[in-house]
């Protein structure tokens, strides 16, 4: 009886692993890490592979092998396996620093309300002392969105992770 030889490792590329996916509204592309030359535009929600980063620039890789930069920091990440026994955890941003500015700022606003109702304020004063002040905050159950007024971007906490999910500023160059 005959057997068939098998390789000992698999051939061929391996198999494709997104890491991230694009966000809800879609996401340009562009040729290179510069932002002038545009490529097509990625779909809602598409699995895609961080391949390197470039500053806030990160090259992808879609299922069909194609590759593309877009701003990386927009990007979606997916729920990775847990680290093998008797390695160490990743660290992820710790979102208790952006939670502490966003209670100071809300207590200075919530403070400049005091004061305005019970008129130890008058307008033009509470519009100057509360000028510049932005911050924002959205907690459903264990899911936490926070923004950043400092970097003009939203975080996303699910109490153990902070991740950025969507800057407003165009991406940086490389670091």
């Amino acid at each position: 009886m005959a057997t068939a030889a098998h390789p000992p490792y698999p051939t061929g590329p391996p198999p494709f692993a997104p890491t991230h996916v694009v966000p809800p509204h879609g996401l340009p592309s562009w040729t290179a890490p510069d932002g002038l030359v545009p490529a097509e535009p990625l779909d809602a929600l598409l699995p895609v592979t961080l391949r390197r980063r470039s500053g806030d620039w990160g090259e992808v890789e879609c299922a069909n092998g194609w590759t593309t930069w877009v701003d990386a920091r927009l990007l979606v990440p997916l729920p990775q396996a847990p680290p093998a026994a008797g390695q160490e955890a990743e660290r992820t941003a710790d979102a208790r620093e952006l939670l502490a500015r966003v209670e100071r700022t809300l207590g200075h606003y919530r403070r400049a309300v005091e004061d305005l109702a019970s008129g130890r304020l008058d307008g033009e004063t509470f519009r100057g002392r509360t000028r510049g002040l932005r911050i924002g905050a959205v907690v459903d159950g264990d899911a936490l969105w926070l923004y950043d007024a400092d970097a003009d971007r939203w975080c996303y906490c699910d109490g153990t992770a902070l991740t950025v999910l969507a800057a407003t500023s165009p991406p940086g160059g490389a670091p």
